[in-house]
C-alpha cells in the first residue's frame, strides 16, 4: 500500500529579503535533512501530512505538502487522524513557512541597527539568518519547558524520548529500493500532541529525565491547551499560562519569539545572554536579568531577533561551546 497516494501541492515562494535555509535539522531531529532541502511529519486539523522545502533556482524555494494515509501513522492518537484534504495540505505549508521564517522582511530590522557598533558585524555577517521557530506554538511552550534551568544537550535528549514515546510516527519508503541495502526507509516523527501529554502521567514524563516540578507544569499547559481553555496564538491568554507553577517570563518569551515569532520578545533568562551581557557591557560578572532588558532596550522593537544575533555572532567565545543553560524562571 502506498504511503501518499495522490500528488502534493507544491508552492514556489521568492523570500521578500535575503534567506537561506538553516544548515542543520535541529537537535530534536523532527526536521530532516533531503538532500539540500528540508522535510518534517506535520498535524494540521487532525491529518497527517509531510511537508518539504528545497531550493528551487533564481533565489526561490519550492514547498510542497503530501497527505498521509492516516493507517500508515503510529502513536498517540493516530487512530482518530484523518486525511489531509486541500486546505489542509495548504495550512501545513503556511505552518512550515512560518518555522523558516521565509515570508519575513528584514530590511527594518537591517536599516535600523546596521550601522550600530555591536550589532552592525552580526547582521552584516547573516542576515539570511532568521530567529529559530517552531511549526506549532505548543511545541515552542513545550520544549520551553524542558529546557528550563538545564544544559542544552540534556533538554535535547528530553526531548527526543518524548518524541520517541508520545510523537506520532511514520516511514517514509527509501528511494533507493528496499533491496538496497545502504538506506532503509527513514522515520518522520512529530512533537507529541498537547492531548496527548495531557494523558501521561508525572511519573511517565520525569522517566525521560524530566524533573517533577516541570512534569506537572508540562502537563498542565497541556491540559490548558487541549481542553481549549488556552489559545496558545493569542498573547492575552498567557495569564493563565502565569498561574502555573515554573511557567514564568522566560517561558512565555520563548513561546512569543519561536512560536508566534514576536520579534522583541527577548529572551532576558537565557544564560547565554546572561554571560554574553556582563562580557560586553563590561561588568566583570554575569549580568541580572533587569540588566540584560536594559542592554537590549534599545534594539526595540526587535529585541529577540537582535538577542538571537548577538548571542549567534558573540556567544560561544564568552559561554563555551554546548553551554546553553537557563536560569531559574524570574517571578
Amino acid at each position: 500500500m502506498p504511503l501518499i497516494e495522490r500528488d502534493p501541492i507544491e508552492v514556489e515562494v521568492r523570500p521578500v529579503s535575503p534567506f537561506r535555509l538553516p544548515r542543520h535539522n535541529g537537535s530534536d531531529r523532527i526536521v530532516q535533512k533531503q538532500g539540500s532541502g528540508l522535510r518534517r511529519l506535520l498535524v494540521k486539523h487532525g491529518a497527517a501530512v509531510v511537508v518539504a522545502v528545497r531550493p528551487s533556482g533564481s533565489g526561490t524555494y519550492r514547498f510542497s505538502a503530501a497527505p498521509v494515509q492516516p493507517e500508515q501513522v503510529s502513536g498517540p492518537g493516530s487512530e482518530g487522524l484523518v486525511e489531509a484534504d486541500g486546505p489542509r495540505l495548504e495550512a501545513a505549508i503556511e505552518d512550515f513557512r512560518f518555522s523558516l521564517g521565509i515570508d519575513e522582511d528584514m530590511t527594518p530590522f537591517r536599516d535600523a541597527f546596521i550601522g550600530d557598533p555591536l550589532l552592525g558585524p552580526a547582521i552584516r555577517q547573516g542576515i539570511e539568518s532568521r530567529s529559530s521557530r517552531r511549526a506549532d506554538p505548543w511545541e515552542a511552550l513545550a520544549w520551553a519547558v524542558s529546557e528550563q534551568l538545564i544544559e542544552y544537550r540534556r533538554a535535547a535528549a528530553i526531548q527526543r524520548r518524548t518524541i520517541n514515546r508520545w510523537g506520532l510516527s511514520v516511514e517514509l519508503p527509501s528511494p533507493f529500493g528496499r533491496r538496497d541495502r545502504r538506506r532503509e526507509g527513514e522515520r518522520l516523527r512529530t512533537a507529541p500532541s498537547p492531548e496527548a501529554i495531557a494523558d501521561a502521567s508525572p511519573a511517565e514524563l520525569q522517566a525521560c529525565d524530566l524533573s517533577a516540578k516541570r512534569a506537572l507544569a508540562l502537563i498542565r499547559c497541556a491540559k490548558e491547551v487541549s481542553r481549549g481553555r488556552t489559545d496558545l496564538r493569542n498573547p492575552d491568554d498567557d495569564r493563565r499560562l502565569l498561574a502555573i507553577p515554573e511557567v514564568g517570563p522566560w517561558t512565555l518569551a520563548c513561546l512569543a519569539l519561536r512560536g508566534r515569532g514576536d520579534p522583541d520578545a527577548l529572551l532576558a533568562g537565557d544564560l547565554g545572554h546572561i554571560k554574553l551581557v556582563g562580557a560586553l557591557a563590561g561588568l566583570g560578572r554575569p549580568a541580572r536579568i533587569d540588566e540584560v532588558e536594559a542592554f537590549y532596550a534599545p534594539y526595540a522593537p526587535f529585541r529577540g531577533i537582535a538577542g538571537d544575533f548577538l548571542l549567534a555572532s558573540r556567544g560561544r567565545a564568552v559561554s563555551g561551546p554546548g553551554n546553553r543553560a537557563r536560569i531559574r524562571e524570574a517571578a
